[in-house]
């Protein structure tokens, strides 16, 4: 199999072209290929197909080998691979994905993507359309392994728990992301955005994303955080999300009920793997 791996600020896939290759049993070739001693070493694997409704299909699978709606960051390299490979010269496409199709503006520096815009489309704030068994999107709270957590729920085509923490680098998460990835009230587990808020315009962010554990970065994740703080008056409407990785531009435009995200998408190297 002839793969590329590509990272949107530390969020690492390994991403196939299904125009060339065909992949049996994704899932599992996702567990092989993530293992970060055994394998390649990502969070997932993403396959740009071909599409009849859009430009192009963006097929994701998480490291456990569960299939993914959407990423925030694995959408960007994959218009940075379809231009910079050669399989559209447009700077604006659309890619279909499990949560719809998403249209992206591309910016080209020395015939190369060096940074994507993408329209993510509307927040989520009904809860059984999140999922969560909550009554509201805001305001909820939630007792993890004994402690109460106030949370923001939303959905941004994959579930979201946003939690202000005081101190986002210190936190043991990956002792307790994994308690608020299965908490019952998650009917479809959940991502988590452990957050603090700097100043109007910017706030601090890890997360555990569900079937991968803490990642670099969350594109959905960034997004849901912005909405999160937007309704709860904290910040601007505009805001630069710090994540591990590197920093995402989050604007949700609420006239037009949309939410905009901008950031970076790299080329790490490419590759061919045996898989049989």
């Amino acid at each position: 199999m002839k793969f590329t791996k590509m990272h949107g600020i530390g969020n690492d896939y390994v991403y196939v072209n299904c125009f060339k290759e065909k992949i049996e049993n994704p899932g599992e070739v996702a567990k092989r290929i993530s293992d970060r001693h055994f394998g390649i070493g990502s969070d997932g694997l993403i396959l740009i197909k071909p599409s009849q409704i859009a430009d192009f299909e963006m097929e994701m699978y998480n490291s456990d080998g569960s299939l993914g709606a959407m990423c925030g960051n694995g959408i960007r390299c994959v218009a940075k691979y379809v231009y910079d490979y050669g399989l559209t010269d447009k700077t604006q496409i659309s890619v279909a994905t499990g949560s719809g199709i998403k249209y992206l503006d591309l910016t080209v520096e020395d015939g190369k993507v060096v940074l994507v815009k993408v329209d993510m489309g509307a927040p989520i704030l009904e809860p059984e359309k999140i999922p969560a068994k909550v009554s509201k999107a805001t305001g909820e709270k939630l007792t993890v392994q004994g402690k109460e957590y106030e949370v923001t729920c939303i959905s941004m085509g994959n579930p979201h728990c946003i939690v202000c923490v005081d101190d986002v680098e210190g936190l043991a998460i990956e002792q307790v992301g994994p308690f608020f990835e299965r908490h019952e009230v998650f009917t479809d587990r959940v991502n988590t955005e452990f957050i603090k808020v700097l100043d109007r315009n910017t706030v601090q962010m890890r997360v555990w994303e569900r079937g991968a554990g803490e990642t670099w970065a969350c594109g959905t994740g960034a997004c849901a955080v912005a909405v999160a703080c937007i309704l709860n008056g904290w910040t601007e409407r505009e805001v630069t999300v710090k994540l591990r990785g590197g920093d995402l531009r989050i604007c949700w435009d609420q006239d037009k009920n949309t939410v905009f995200m901008t950031g970076p998408a790299a080329t790490v190297f490419d590759g061919e793997i045996e898989l049989s």
